[in-house]
């Protein structure tokens, strides 16, 4: 939400409860005595609003409703077609998964019945999300803790360069997806530093499409399965770059228990982690 429509809707609601609830300080924002019990009331309110919501999805429906929310990696999305071809589809289940980012990924599992989420954040920055995600009632395990390599055609100019340096890279076009949500200035900052020429895609299957048909492209991306890059004439490479170790979470509320499900899709998951993580040059 914009600022000024955020500060629009806190003035209508103080007006409307009759008191303030955040107050500006020297260090910015904080709530108020009354402000803090009433964003604690309203926690425990929304948190109830989205439990029945979950039951209503499930009420009258004969079907089993299974609902994952990832990021847009290609050893998830490898781990997920694999849990997909084991599932006895004949009961009459319903698979929906939803490629994301991570406040959407967040908000999938917090208020739209999602079983599991996956959210992928530079290391640097776990603090900020873990704070996030116990704000929001969420736990998490950790999946994979991984560098961003780099993928690019087999024809590009430096797909058999030996070692690649930051400084190779400036001539190129970066492709970069461009929904990637900037939940505080760190991160708007972060993006000012993009210099050169980028493409910003939505979808997976654009990258690949742009990667292997414009020699000049190259994406950082998470390691990738080798049949997806032979099926697209692609490479991927290290590059050492700055503050460039990932975390993949895997997130779930907390009154949420793993089922037989979830086993078997972390399980495919780690196939697919260990069948990448051994092929990176």
């Amino acid at each position: 939400m914009a600022q000024p429509n955020l500060s629009k809707a806190i003035k209508e609601l103080e007006k409307e409860v009759g008191f303030t609830i955040f107050k500006r300080t020297t260090t910015g924002v904080k709530p108020t005595d009354e402000g803090a019990e009433f964003l604690f009331y309203a926690k425990n309110i929304t948190n109830q609003l989205g439990a029945v919501r979950r039951i209503s999805q499930r009420a009258g429906s004969e079907k089993l409703k299974y609902k994952i929310s990832i990021p847009r990696g290609s050893y998830i999305a490898d781990g997920f077609t694999s849990f997909v071809s084991e599932l006895k589809l004949e009961k009459g289940m319903e698979v929906t998964v939803n490629e994301t980012n991570d406040i959407g990924t967040i908000n999938n599992v917090v208020d739209h019945g999602y079983n599991i989420g996956i959210i992928r954040y530079q290391v640097i920055n776990e603090d900020y999300f873990l704070t996030m995600l116990k704000n929001n009632h969420l736990v998490y395990e950790t999946l994979w803790e991984f560098e961003y390599v780099l993928v690019m055609s087999k024809k590009h100019p430096l797909a058999e360069k030996e070692d690649i340096t930051i400084d190779d890279l400036k001539e190129y076009t970066k492709i970069t997806h461009g929904d990637i949500d900037l939940p505080h200035d760190k991160y708007t900052r972060a993006k000012k530093l993009n210099s050169g020429n980028v493409i910003y895609v939505y979808e997976r299957g654009s990258q690949f499409d742009l990667l292997a048909n414009v020699p000049s492209t190259y994406m950082w991306v998470s390691p990738i399965p080798q049949s997806l890059l032979d099926k697209n004439q692609l490479v991927q490479r290290v590059c050492k770059a700055d503050n460039n170790l990932y975390k993949d979470v895997m997130i779930f509320r907390e009154d949420y228990r793993l089922n037989e499900y979830d086993v078997l899709f972390q399980k495919k998951l780690y196939e697919s982690k260990v069948d990448v993580s051994t092929k990176i040059c």
